[in-house]
This record gives C-alpha cells, sequence and structure tokens, in this order.
C-alpha cells in the first residue's frame, strides 16, 4: 500500500514537471520568441497561455515596454567650432522581435549602445552645421525630428524603433562658461556706461533748455512789470497833477510834510539854519 501511495505521489510529481515545463504564460509587457532546436518557430506570441515542446522548444522573452537610453552629457563642436555640452535622452522599442533576436542576439546593454552611437552621430552631425544662436533659440524641434528619422532608417536593421529623442540641457563647458559670462557681464556694464552717457547727456540738454526758458520766462515777466510799473506810474503821476491842479495849496503841504518825514526819520541829528524854502512850514505866518 505504501509503494503505491509513493508510486502515486511519483508519477504527480512527474506530471506536474512535465505539465510545467510544457506551459508557458506570455505576459502583455513581453514579447517572446518561440525557438525549436534554436531556430524561431514563432515570434510575437500573443499574451496568454503557451504550450512548447520540452526539450525541443525554448522560449525567449523580451522587454516589450517602452524603454529609455539616459547617457552622460556629451560634447558636440557647432558650425563655428563652439563646444557645447549637449545632455540628452532617448526611448526606444522593439518592434520586429525576430530582427532584434537575430541582429544583437536579444541584448539589450548591445542594443542600447548601438542606438546610442546611431543618434550620438546624428546629434553631432546637425551640431556641426548650426551656430549656437540656432542651436539654442532656433528650431529645435525640427533639429530632433531630422535626427530621429534618420535614426530610425538605422535602427530598422536591428528590428528597434526610435520613439523620441529629447535634448534636456545645452550647455558651455565649464572652463568657457566661466570666460562666456564674464565677457557676458563686461557687455552689459558696457551698455549700463552708455545708457547713464546718454541720460547724463540727455539731462544736460533739458538743465539747459529749462535754464534758458527760465531766462526767457523771466525777462518777460521783468518787462511786464516795468509796462506795469511804468503805467502804474504815469497813472500816480496823472492822478498826482489833477490833485496838485484841484488844491494846489493843500497839495504843497502833503508834499512838504511827506519830505519832512522822509528827512528826519531816526536819530540823525541835523544842525543847520532853518532858513529857506524847506522850512516855511516851520515858522509862523509873516507879520
Amino acid at each position: 500500500m505504501s509503494s503505491r501511495i509513493n508510486l502515486g505521489i511519483f508519477l504527480a510529481f512527474l506530471a506536474f514537471v512535465i505539465f510545467s515545463s510544457t506551459v508557458f504564460f506570455v505576459d502583455q509587457r513581453e514579447r517572446v520568441l518561440l525557438l525549436r532546436l534554436g531556430e524561431i518557430k514563432q515570434a510575437d506570441l500573443a499574451p496568454g497561455i503557451h504550450f512548447k515542446v520540452p526539450g525541443f522548444e525554448e522560449i525567449k522573452r523580451f522587454d516589450g515596454r517602452i524603454l529609455t537610453i539616459d547617457a552622460k552629457p556629451e560634447n558636440y563642436l557647432t558650425g563655428r567650432n563652439k563646444n557645447l555640452l549637449v545632455d540628452s535622452f532617448l526611448l526606444w522599442k522593439i518592434v520586429d522581435t525576430s530582427l532584434y533576436y537575430t541582429a544583437v542576439s536579444g541584448d539589450q546593454r548591445l542594443a542600447s549602445s548601438r542606438l546610442f552611437h546611431i543618434v550620438n552621430n546624428g546629434l553631432r552631425d546637425a551640431f556641426a552645421t548650426r551656430t549656437v544662436h540656432e542651436v539654442v533659440a532656433g528650431d529645435r524641434t525640427t533639429m530632433v525630428a531630422q535626427i530621429l528619422e534618420q535614426a530610425n532608417e538605422s535602427a530598422k536593421d536591428f528590428g528597434i524603433e526610435v520613439v523620441n529623442i529629447r535634448i534636456k540641457r545645452i550647455d558651455f563647458p565649464k572652463d568657457i562658461n566661466e570666460a562666456v559670462y564674464l565677457r557676458m557681464r563686461t557687455e552689459r556694464l558696457q551698455e549700463a556706461n552708455e545708457t547713464r552717457a546718454e541720460g547724463a547727456e540727455q539731462a544736460e540738454s533739458i538743465k539747459s533748455r529749462a535754464d534758458r526758458e527760465r531766462i526767457t520766462v523771466l525777462a518777460e515777466a521783468e518787462k511786464k512789470a516795468e509796462q506795469i510799473r511804468g503805467n502804474g506810474d504815469a497813472k500816480a503821476t496823472d492822478i498826482y497833477a489833477q490833485a496838485y491842479g484841484k488844491n494846489e495849496e493843500f497839495y504843497g503841504f502833503y508834499r512838504r510834510l511827506n519830505a519832512y518825514k522822509n528827512v528826519f526819520n531816526g536819530n540823525d541829528m541835523l544842525v543847520i539854519e532853518p532858513k529857506g524854502a524847506f522850512f516855511d512850514s516851520f515858522s509862523g505866518p509873516e507879520d
């Protein structure tokens, strides 16, 4: 009885091993090849459960998702021999599993290396025909699209599609950056000095114009003041004349009092003899 149980367990285990080596599962994120004695029997198996012949057939699994190659920044020369440090990455995926397996033996590292060299050469050629301004501020989308098209022409021999190429950063090398920043600082200082000089020149011009206008305004005002003063004096003289004509004796007395007021104003002492027409008002009426 015990031997039958052991035999049953052994047969069950053997059946499980045979079944597990016969049945395999394909995930939707994978691209799978079925090989028979090393040759490709079927490529790109659909997701789900599949069967194979143990010992004669084997499967090769590859990542079917979009993969990334993010290499270290590379130096590129522009059309005017300016050195630029470019940081970029590319996205790729397998589109022909059979060709991919045949061309690079399904080695992802080898495929990444070849793709990097293809794209790197494309970027180098594109930068070599452009200036720094065209690379930095130009139509970078068109440039990348051209590189992408050329890269896919070469990558299709590996069963690979380059999905996208992205340039993360473009900068000058560190030793050039300092010289560029120094030159930019010098140019900005020169522009600032020129602006200050132009401002000072404009200020002097405005000040000179304001001084001329001030002198003109003051002269006009003085002229008008003299005219008004002359008209006032003329009117005052006319009024005095009219008043004098109405009462000559009173007018003469009033003028003499004003003269006394102007002469004897203050603490000054005059030692004179009160004779003459000026002092007539100090003497009484002649008998």
